[in-house]
Formats: C-alpha cells, sequence, structure tokens
C-alpha cells in the first residue's frame, strides 16, 4: 500500500494530530502545544512552519544538555518571524481594475520561482535494512529541506514507501507523483523502467542515489545517476595518480591475500606505468629485510601500493614499513591506498599521519567537522537516535543530495546539468561533480583523495 507523506510528516506511517491550547501569553507567542507520543522537535516546528531555533528561543530549556521532549509536555509555538498580531488603523483599500487589454498574462511555471515539489521513493520501513538504512537517507533530505528554507528556498515535499515487492505503477498513479519537479529513487532495478518512463513523460529529474542497474541513463536526458561503477572508480584513480604521483617511485607490495578483489586495480596501474615507462618494483610480504629494502628508491620518493585492501595485512606493512625507516630514516615513503582504510581510523590513525597516506574514495565522513557535528546533534534532537554508524553516514548523504540538486533547482531552474563550478557549495560528505553520457543522462565523476599529512591534518582533494 502507498504511503503519502507530506514534508511536515517526519515518522514514517504515523500522521500525527496534536492538542493545542490556544494562549495569547506574550506578543511573541500565539499559543501552547501539547506533546503527543513519538513527536520530535523537528516535526512540531515543521507542524507550525517555524525554524528549530524558533521555537528553541520560545523554549529556553530545550537548550539544556539533558531536555528530552516527553509525552504531556506543554511547549509555547513563537510567531514565525516578520509575523504576529500587528495593530492597523482602519483604511480604505482600493482594489485597482485591470481592463482584459492590459492584463498580465499568466507566467509560464518556472521552478526558480515557486515551492520546488520534491518526490522520495524509496523503501521507507522498518522491516529490514534496506528500509531503515533509506528512512535515515530521507532523514537527511528533511534536514537539508530546513536549511534550505533559511535561505530562502521552499519546498513541498512527498515520499512514497516503495519497498522490493511494491508495485511502483500504483505510486506513479498518485497525482501527486505527477507534479513533482524531482524525485529521489528508485532502490531496486526492476522499478526502474516504469519510473524512467514516468520521468519522461512529466518532464521530472530523477536522481537515483545508490547501485542499481540503470541502462535507462544512457537514452534518458531526465535521469541523474549518482553510483559510479568500480571500473570507472578504478580507471578515474589511476588518471589522477599518475598525475599527482608523477615524480615518485611506485612500490608495490603483494600481501599473499588470496581473496582480495584489488588486481584489477593494481594491474590497471602497472599497465598504465609501463606504456609510459615509468619504472616500478614489486616486493612481498614475506620478504626479507634486504629484499624489501632494495624494492624502495633512496633517491626519490616512493608511493606504496598494497594490493589487498584488509586491516591486517595493512598491519603487516605497516610493521615492514616501520622497519625500514629505522635502518634508513632518511628513505621518503608516501602511502596510497582504498576507500576501505577509511574504516581503520581507530588502528592505523598514526600511520596514515607519518607515512603521508592517500586514500582515494567518492565520500570522506569527517567527525572532527564542524558542519557534521552540527547535522550529528540536529539529527539526535529531531529524531531520538543517533546516525547508524555505516560508512558513508546515510543522513549526511541523503542531506549532500538533496542540497546539491534543490539548490541547483532553485537557481537555474530545470537546465541544472550538475556540471562543475555552477555554484559553490561544500558538501559534508559527498561531493557531486555530474557529465552528460552522449545524448542520455548525467552520470556523477566526482572523486576525492582523502590526504592524512604528516602534521596531524586532514584535506580532501577533489576532483
Amino acid at each position: 500500500m502507498t504511503r503519502f507523506l507530506r514534508y511536515t510528516i517526519l515518522l514514517l506511517a504515523i500522521f500525527f494530530s496534536t492538542d493545542m491550547a490556544l494562549a495569547q501569553v506574550s506578543d511573541q507567542i500565539r499559543g501552547l502545544h501539547k506533546v503527543k507520543r513519538k513527536e520530535t522537535i523537528f516535526g512540531i516546528a515543521r507542524q507550525y512552519d517555524i525554524l528549530i531555533e524558533e521555537l528553541i528561543e520560545a523554549n529556553p530549556e530545550m537548550r539544556q544538555p539533558e531536555y528530552e521532549l516527553k509525552k504531556g509536555d506543554v511547549i509555547r509555538i513563537p510567531y514565525k518571524k516578520g509575523t504576529g498580531p500587528v495593530e492597523t488603523s482602519p483604511q480604505t483599500v482600493q482594489t485597482p481594475v485591470v481592463s482584459p487589454a492590459t492584463a498580465t498574462p499568466t507566467p509560464v511555471d518556472d521552478v526558480r520561482e515557486r515551492a520546488i515539489r520534491v518526490g522520495v521513493m524509496l523503501p521507507l520501513h522498518n522491516i529490514n535494512g534496506d528500509g531503515r538504512r533509506m528512512v535515515e537517507y530521507y532523514r537527511g533530505i528533511l534536514m537539508a529541506c530546513d536549511s534550505l528554507k533559511k535561505i530562502g528556498i521552499s519546498v513541498d515535499l512527498h515520499a512514497w514507501n516503495t519497498p522490493e515487492d511494491g508495485n511502483i505503477s500504483t505510486v506513479l498513479s498518485d497525482q501527486a507523483a505527477a507534479k513533482c519537479d524531482i524525485i529521489f529513487g528508485p532502490l531496486y532495478s526492476k522499478q526502474m523502467e516504469a519510473l524512467s518512463n514516468f520521468v519522461t513523460a512529466h518532464d521530472i529529474r530523477l536522481v537515483i542515489p545508490f547501485s542499481i542497474s540503470a541502462p535507462q541513463l544512457l537514452t534518458n536526458r531526465n535521469i541523474f545517476q549518482i553510483w559510479q561503477s568500480p571500473t570507472n572508480i578504478n580507471d578515474a584513480t589511476i588518471t589522477h595518480f599518475l598525475e599527482r604521483f608523477k615524480d615518485y617511485h611506485p612500490v608495490f607490495i603483494d600481501c599473499n591475500d588470496t581473496t582480495s578483489k584489488k588486481g584489477n586495480f593494481t594491474f590497471g596501474l602497472r599497465r598504465q606505468l609501463e606504456s609510459r615507462q615509468i619504472g616500478y618494483n614489486v616486493t612481498n610480504l614475506k620478504s626479507s629485510e634486504d629484499a624489501f629494502s632494495k624494492a624502495f628508491s633512496q633517491t626519490k620518493p616512493n608511493i606504496v601500493i598494497l594490493n589487498t585492501a584488509r586491516s591486517p595485512e595493512l598491519g603487516v606493512a605497516f610493521a615492514k614499513i616501520n622497519g625500514l625507516k629505522f635502518s634508513l630514516p632518511n628513505i621518503s615513503i608516501t602511502m596510497f591506498g582504498y576507500t576501505e582504510w577509511l574504516m581503520y581510523t581507530r588502528t592505523h590513525l598514526e600511520n596514515f599521519y607519518k607515512y603521508n597516506t592517500y586514500i582515494p574514495s567518492v565520500f570522506y565522513y569527517n567527525p572532527l567537522s564542524s558542519q557534521t557535528t552540527r547535522l550529528e546533534q540536529k539529527y539526535r534532537w529531531n529524531f531520538h537516535s543517533d546516525m547508524q554508524n555505516a560508512l558513508p553516514r546515510f543522513a549526511l548523504t541523503g542531506f549532500d543530495h538533496a542540497y546539491f540538486f534543490l539548490r541547483g533547482l532553485h537557481k537555474y531552474g530545470k537546465s541544472f546539468n550538475g556540471a562543475a563550478g555552477m555554484f559553490g557549495y561544500s558538501p559534508v560528505q559527498t561531493p557531486l561533480v555530474f557529465e552528460r553520457m552522449g545524448n542520455g543522462g548525467l552520470q556523477n565523476h566526482s572523486l576525492l583523495f582523502v590526504h592524512y599529512m604528516p602534521e596531524h591534518r586532514v584535506e580532501s582533494i577533489k576532483f
């Protein structure tokens, strides 16, 4: 069964009803609200069309670290800034008469001049991991809409639960779906054909957030696909590796991991080095100290590439390299890793810094960033839970996606194509840069090198 959610609804499958005891307690307070079960600060602010900050300002106790919204609490609802009771003197208002000859023509519908109509078509439920992850992603979209409102961008948001066994055609029959300017979804490949035809018929932009098969990308100009295939990521990583480390001496370390799937990258990189007549050496974790050291240059900086992304082998590699540095303290070594290494900071962070490590990725979750900290705090306030401990964080992904596309539509209308430099936006976690696929849709081509620097700083190098 299709669920229809308005922007003011935060928890799925639950429609909030509210008893409000109106009381004119001050010029700034328009009434009182009695909290119902499962209501949140975010949801109450949305219900009354006010900012969270305005609600907290009217209820200073919410600023206390230990504050928790509870059923039965009575909170003050302020007037939205710029509105409220205003005394006016009686006056006569004369309505001008416009003759048919001089009447202003009906303007063409332009998304830049009104609220952006957004649709979310994802499995929004609590049945399995897919649903829970997509609920968090959806919550990130909601937080982006709240942030956009602060800079004057209005959003009319609709969401439909589209589980794997659901009938997408039923969702698309909802008349609200046809009015959307942009839709985020689907999660399942089998829903793509119907949705692709639908957005073409109604000139709607379709954002595919995650890894599904979408051959329609090659023919449908309305599609944005964010997910990149491993082949595309490998090719882009090799290209940027060759440019950034062209003056380095590459050293490949065989880690004896028979389960590794990194051979496509290391093989491709070695072929490109050979085609450019760039020398490199290959060594092994089981090699003797003397044989291991001979693979490294003492006159050029070395860039080390392992053929596995696993943490145990990485630990052994660092131990070997630490021994080499003890014997040859002046040798220059930089590590080049894999996205999986971002999960190993608890174990290997100091070595990442020590060896000037570069990690290619399509995202970077930085827990020390003020942007990240602020959004994680708001997530706790709004939804009374923490984000799932996953990389990338799904709520931050949803925030970045929504903020990027909705700002783009607001500024450029439906001509927005997500190309680099269309507007300045520093993503919290997930950068986006799109390129047109022939006569078809737009494919994301963003890539990062997350750089752990010896002075204990981390930078994100965006391509």
